[in-house]
């Protein structure tokens, strides 16, 4: 059990973690902005420090000032809560090499997880179902072209690293492959920093269903329900459901073995 454990974070989520610490008995550490320092999850903890002004930029996303906050404080866990530091490696693997515990994936996880075509490679290598598509990030449009005429159109073109919609382009003929898949490495490229894209059959009129996946380090993994997320704008989600309608219970155990295999590859 933890002793000591940083929450990399404020507001709601770093109330909730803070309750569910003191439950287990275990002393919480928070970190604010100048701005925040008024805020409850810097009033409920145990300690507190301040890490910098008040932009997120020069506070909440300052690795060196969390990480001695951490260090010097004898925290032997950091909570990153959501967004912030959540997903990023290379603040993982400084806290690896400090011996602080990430309650999070390790950093490969989330550097695989983050690349949209390494993930699908790992899920079809794994034997969990996918949509048909490529294998891997398409790199000419010869390749393309190829498994556009293999999977049959409509296709999507999607970037390996994005996310909100970016770089992801609806193909319908052979005619619109070449702009749509140079337009969207693009995008890619100027929105995530690589133009790395893949390719997946484009089904019409979905209903898009999400399963969050809980894995501890001894193996042992749960799904935490499905949410339904088809009421979206321009990519983007814009209303969650959980449970989702529609969902039967032989479907929901049905796509939640498959939680189970995709997390054989984390």
């Amino acid at each position: 059990m933890f002793k000591k454990v940083l929450i990399a974070n404020r507001g709601e989520i770093a109330l909730r973690v803070i309750r569910a610490c003191k439950e287990l008995g275990i002393e919480t550490v928070t970190v604010h902005s100048t701005e925040d320092k008024d805020q409850l999850h810097v009033k409920l903890s145990d300690y507190s420090y301040c890490i910098g002004p008040a932009r997120a930029s020069d506070s909440y996303l300052n690795i060196p000032s969390i990480v001695t906050v951490a260090a010097e404080t004898g925290c032997d866990a950091l909570h990153p809560g959501y967004g912030f530091l959540s997903e990023n490696p290379e603040f993982v693997k400084v806290l690896e090499d400090l011996d602080i515990k990430f309650i999070g994936p390790s950093a490969q996880t989330i550097m695989d997880m983050g690349d949209k075509a390494k993930a699908r490679e790992m899920m079809i290598a794994n034997g969990v179902p996918v949509v048909p598509g490529s294998d891997s990030e398409v790199d000419t449009i010869e390749e393309a072209k190829k498994i556009a005429r293999e999977i049959g159109y409509p296709i999507l073109v999607k970037a390996s690293r994005g996310g909100g919609g970016k770089g992801m382009r609806r193909i319908y003929s052979e005619e619109e492959l070449e702009e749509g898949y140079l337009s969207a490495k693009q995008e890619a490229a100027a929105s995530f920093g690589s133009d790395g894209v893949y390719i997946e059959k484009l089904v019409m009129d979905p209903k898009h269903i999400e399963f969050q996946i809980l894995r501890d380090n001894f193996g042992n993994t749960i799904h935490l329900g499905e949410r339904h997320c088809s009421i979206q704008r321009r990519n983007q989600k814009l209303i969650e459901e959980s449970p989702a309608k529609g969902m039967t219970e032989e479907l929901r155990a049905e796509m939640g073995g498959s939680c189970n295999q995709s997390s054989n590859s984390f």
